[in-house]
C-alpha cells in the first residue's frame, strides 16, 4: 500500500508542476525523492525537474519532505520559474 501511495504522490507532484508552470505536454518532468544526510536536513526530500525541449532549458526545485506529504502550496509560485533554471556549471548534483 505505501509503494502504491508514493507512486500516486510522485504523479499528482509531476501534474502540479505541469499546471502551475503551464507546461506543455512535451516538456519532461521528473519527479523523484533524495535522501539528505546533512545536519538539519530532512531525511527526505522531494526533487522536481523539468526541461524544455525547444531551449534545452532545465530548472529545478526541490522540497523539503516526502513526495506522499507534499501540497500543491509547496510548489514555488509560476512567477519564479526563471529563478529554477539550472546554470550549466552550477555544481547542481540532481541533473
Amino acid at each position: 500500500m505505501k509503494n502504491a501511495e508514493r507512486i500516486q504522490a510522485l504523479g499528482r507532484v509531476k501534474e502540479w508542476t505541469r499546471g502551475r508552470f503551464t507546461l506543455p505536454n512535451e516538456v519532461t518532468i521528473l519527479v523523484s525523492e533524495k535522501a539528505c544526510s546533512l545536519p538539519g536536513c530532512p531525511p527526505l526530500e522531494t526533487h522536481v525537474l523539468f526541461l524544455v525541449p525547444d531551449n534545452g532549458k532545465r530548472h529545478h526545485f526541490k522540497i523539503f519532505k516526502p513526495v506522499t506529504e507534499v501540497a500543491l502550496d509547496d510548489l514555488p509560485f509560476a512567477w519564479l520559474k526563471d529563478t529554477l533554471l539550472v546554470v550549466e556549471g552550477a555544481g547542481c548534483d540532481c541533473c
